[in-house]
């Protein structure tokens, strides 16, 4: 699964690498989790980039309660799940980071690990996203990260990871008007280990009340 992550990246880089402005309050965050505002990159017509809560609310759902289990969607199973199968069709985005957390068993703890792309540069993770009208009528835009099995450089800490999308296939992945199923399931895969990097930090992190620099600094 993928429970926390960061982007501590400066707004320019990420304006740049996702050529879309960045909200005005953006600030770096080292340690988001699940209920919080996430950046994602919405496209219609052209690529921006909103503030959406992670943590997925279907359409239909009756409360927001359902959010608090649908942070992340299996790649394996989405075109059919009821939470996620329309979302897939219609309603693909990607949710920005520049790394990620996963913990580690080491005897009877475990110890958390930051992983990230050796470039050190923001990717985006397969998302999907949802409109769902509260019973007051105010409008909550929901995300959620899509994972698959995990790959040579993350299997021995966990045995799955959040996809990853190439730069050259974010395109073909943001497009709303992508029908193939085929080609858009052909995308989510694991990321190239060879491409990424990942050290043990502080138990700091541990706490997702604790979002300061020191939460990525190597134990």
């Amino acid at each position: 699964m993928c429970g926390r992550f960061t982007l501590v990246s400066p707004f320019v880089a990420v304006a740049e690498r996702f050529h879309a402005a960045v909200p005005p309050d953006f600030r770096p965050r080292y340690n988001i989790a699940p209920g919080q505002e996430v950046l994602c990159v919405i496209r219609d017509g052209e690529n921006r980039i909103e503030p959406l809560r992670w943590g997925l609310i279907p359409s239909w759902a009756k409360d927001a309660g359902i959010g608090n289990r649908l942070i992340n969607a299996r790649a394996e199973t989405l075109a059919e799940k009821p939470s996620f199968r329309s979302a897939f069709a219609k309603r693909r985005c990607l949710v920005v980071a520049d790394g990620f957390y996963e913990w580690r068993p080491a005897g009877k703890r475990k110890v958390p690990v930051y992983i990230f792309l050796k470039s050190k540069k923001p990717f985006g993770f397969a998302g999907l996203y949802e409109s769902w009208k509260a019973p007051g009528g105010k409008e909550l835009l929901t995300c959620t990260i899509i994972t698959t099995d995990a790959n040579d450089l993350v299997r021995p800490i966990h045995d799955r990871m959040p996809v990853i999308v190439p730069a050259d296939a974010e395109d073909c992945w943001l497009d709303p008007g992508e029908g193939s199923r085929e080609r858009l399931q052909a995308l989510l895969v694991p990321y190239p280990a060879e491409e990424m990097d990942a050290y043990d930090v502080a138990t700091a992190v541990n706490s997702a009340s604790h979002d300061a620099p020191d939460c990525i600094l190597p134990a």
